[in-house]
């Protein structure tokens, strides 16, 4: 059975030959590493892997994002760095005032996708393929107007910041809709929406904003007949069902913080739990023993006939042996 459709069945519950896998590599990883990712990487390739992005036009972009200093993205967001291999943080936002809205310019460069070499890649592969984007709108709002700002916007709501979503989200529109006319497989969203035990803003609120934009991605790649998946950190519990409400496929998020137990029972063989091993304890400082129980404890409680795929991210203060042992383990669930 190929990749494709050994995770195609894992999304439909249709009883897939055994458990699919994706490592989620930080450069992190790769520098302190570099053997160990290798091996990993060897002896459990990807059965999810991202297209290229195959631009015709690059976009303007200064410095690398995984080294100590500054980077400016391809909207002009300037990131600063202090740790080599982890990505950086926004310390100057773009829009500091509402005056320098004009400021945004969402980069029109991404859309110059060349869908016959992303074709190409997809005739000549196997894998699962994501498409190489993923909007992020409440990140990408946080990345121009700055985290504090943004929260504060959105207890005021000025008709500024009504301006700045739409921009945005016109944009990622558009960007999907330039991937879902390809061969990818999949598309795929992100946003970090769960504090360690709440999400960020109300559920209500988050209602109100947010699902209907994500519901217009996840439309999107309905009507191309693709596979749609999220990305999320923290806790999110509150705003599960919503996802799956509108369609979603597959859910990356941090099942731990959540609790097994909590999703089993509400969301077992109603989504896909895209990942993930716990990292905020285990993959640093769990044995190999308490790796292994994770993984039996996740498929128990969160398999059924699919409906799991086990992503791993290799990450800051993750031990490589650990990493190795969680996919091991999920290669001999089944």
């Amino acid at each position: 059975m190929t990749s494709r459709k050994l995770v195609t069945k894992t999304l439909e519950f249709d009883n897939p030959e055994r458990i699919p896998r994706q490592l989620w590599l930080l450069r992190w990883a790769e520098i302190n590493y570099p053997e160990q990712v290798s091996k990993i990487k060897t002896t459990f390739p990807d059965d999810i892997i991202s297209s290229p992005n195959f631009l015709k036009t690059s976009p303007q972009t200064f410095g690398d994002p995984y080294i100590s200093g500054t980077y400016k993205d391809e909207w002009g967001c300037e990131f600063y760095n202090k740790h080599e291999g982890i990505m950086g943080e926004v310390k100057s936002p773009l829009i500091q005032n509402w005056d320098e809205l004009s400021k945004v310019s969402p980069p029109s460069e991404m859309l110059t996708v060349d869908k016959e070499k992303v074709n190409r890649f997809c005739s000549e592969s196997e894998k699962f393929i994501l498409a190489g984007a993923a909007p992020r709108p409440f990140e990408r709002l946080q990345f121009l107007r700055g985290t504090e700002n943004v929260m504060l916007d959105l207890a005021m709501q000025p008709t500024e910041l009504e301006t700045l979503i739409g921009t945005i989200h016109q944009y990622n529109l558009k960007l999907l809709e330039t991937w879902a006319e390809t061969d990818v497989d999949g598309l795929m969203f992100m946003d970090d929406w769960g504090m360690q035990n709440s999400l960020l803003i109300s559920p209500d609120h988050w209602r109100r904003l947010f699902k209907p934009m994500y519901k217009e991605y996840v439309d999107i790649a309905r009507s191309k007949g693709k596979k749609i998946f999220m990305h999320s950190n923290g806790y999110i519990y509150d705003i599960m069902e919503d996802l799956i409400e509108i369609g979603l496929d597959a859910l990356s998020s941090q099942i731990f913080c959540i609790g097994l137990d909590k999703l089993s029972e509400k969301f077992r063989g109603r989504i896909t739990f895209w990942g993930e091993i716990d990292r905020q304890n285990l993959l640093p400082e769990g044995s190999s023993e308490q790796i292994r129980n994770a993984v039996e404890d996740i498929c128990g409680k969160l398999y059924k006939n699919g409906g799991v795929i086990a992503q791993v991210q290799f990450g800051p203060g993750a031990k490589p042996e650990n990493i190795y042992t969680a996919f091991e383990a999920f290669n001999n669930i089944l």
